[in-house]
């Protein structure tokens, strides 16, 4: 139910993090991945893991926030692969601080990775997806899109954004058997999470109804879900990862 034989996934910020445990999950299941990212010697890294699975692994250095770059990376992945199956949007990252002191550059560099990075990814991809009439799309939101965080004003728009965008994209592309889901992580651990102290770490648990924090597994398994025909009926929703956090 779950297998992904035959399967093409490309998945954006694949170096490390969530990326690399979504791409590894997804080779498990069967796929090959085109792995995108500007962190070259950590995407190498990726590459050996799935390539160890037995699966194939191709590495381009795309800037999802620049659209020649993504344009020209779903070119040579489509030529190399011949199609792509799956996109999975996972690029993103933060630039916290309160609002009153954040720098339009700061509000700009994050909009312009998380929300226009997943436009111009998924813009590209969609096209071959809709020729071939069939597809998947699962963009990597969070529950800050949800319920809004002091201090990531930036960061909670963004991934707000992404959540709308996804339904939208559902709506667009329904009648050529192409999906859009979104996938909301919680607390995720992580190296910046191990690094905080006991006491922060604590009173982050107490917002946890499983008094946990997740592991980077438990994002990649709703995605490989949302990936694989299990989810075939599944268009237009978002499902929090993040231990009953937001309810």
């Amino acid at each position: 139910m779950f297998e992904l034989n035959g399967k093409t996934a490309m998945v954006t910020g694949a170096a490390r993090g969530l990326g690399q445990a979504i791409a590894v999950k997804l080779a498990q299941a069967g796929a090959d991945v085109a792995l995108c990212d500007l962190d070259a010697a950590w995407l190498a890294e990726t590459a050996g893991k799935v390539r160890a699975l037995g699966r194939r692994a191709e590495c381009y250095g795309v800037n999802v926030a620049k659209g020649d770059s993504v344009a020209e990376g779903v070119k040579a992945i489509e030529k190399d692969f011949g199609k792509i199956d799956i996109l999975v949007n996972n690029a993103g990252i933060t630039k916290d601080g309160l609002l009153m002191r954040m720098g339009e550059e700061d509000w700009d560099a994050v909009l312009d990775v998380n929300l226009k990075g997943t436009f111009l990814c998924t813009k590209a991809a969609m096209r071959g997806m809709m020729k071939q009439r069939s597809g998947t799309i699962v963009n990597i939101a969070s529950v800050i899109g949800l319920m809004g965080n002091a201090g990531q004003a930036n960061y909670a728009a963004s991934k707000g954004g992404v959540i709308s965008f996804s339904k939208t994209v559902a709506k667009e592309l329904a009648s050529r058997n192409v999906r859009c889901n979104a996938v909301a992580p919680g607390f995720i651990r992580t190296a910046m999470t191990d690094a905080l102290a006991p006491e922060v770490q604590a009173k982050m648990k107490e917002l946890i109804p499983l008094a946990r924090f997740g592991e980077p597994e438990d994002v990649a398994n709703v995605v490989l879900f949302l990936a694989s025909d299990a989810s075939a009926y599944v268009t237009g929703q978002v499902l929090s990862t993040c231990g009953g956090m937001v309810m």
